[in-house]
């Protein structure tokens, strides 16, 4: 799904998951939430996994975050850093990662967005449509992160909206 009504600076918010998967709709969640706060300023794509023909998507944005979840135990839950494009590619072309994506942006368009990974840690892989208590208070943190520290300083019109927000 795409929102496609971004009237300001271009950001796509690609979330990675999948909502059947218990915590594996981490991404998913994060992009619902973002959604109800800042459906004017971001942009969205829902994908199971990201694939060769995402970087033709993300040429076309100025900044780019990659949400996902992650099986990794990560400090407060979550981890934002910066993507760097590299080389690297997975056997199968239908499984990439951000890194890889990003590369091929600036390879084949010649477009190079600034762009971020958001993982948020999950403890519960079963068939399952929601998401572990540990996920949500990681979802949780990662979403206060994101909107009272990173957004401000990818879209500095959001700061007086994000300090009348209570979670």
């Amino acid at each position: 799904m795409k929102d496609s009504r971004t009237k300001t600076k271009s950001i796509l918010l690609i979330a990675v998951g999948n909502s059947g998967r218990g915590d594996d709709g981490l991404g998913w969640a994060f992009a619902d939430k973002a959604k109800n706060y800042a459906s004017d300023s971001l942009d969205y794509e829902y994908c199971y996994q990201l694939q060769i023909e995402d970087a033709e998507q993300i040429s076309k944005y100025d900044t780019v975050i990659f949400v996902d979840a992650s099986h990794s135990i990560l400090d407060n839950g979550f981890e934002m850093k910066i993507c760097e494009a590299t080389n690297h590619y997975f056997f199968s072309s239908h499984v990439q990662s951000p890194e890889t994506i990003l590369y091929l942006s600036n390879d084949l368009y010649r477009k190079k967005p600034e762009a971020y990974t958001m993982a948020i840690q999950g403890s519960d892989w079963d068939l399952k449509t929601s998401l572990s208590k540990e996920a949500k208070k990681n979802l949780h943190r990662a979403f206060d992160f994101f909107v009272k520290e990173f957004l401000p300083t990818i879209y500095p019109g959001k700061k007086e909206t994000i300090n009348q927000i209570s979670f």
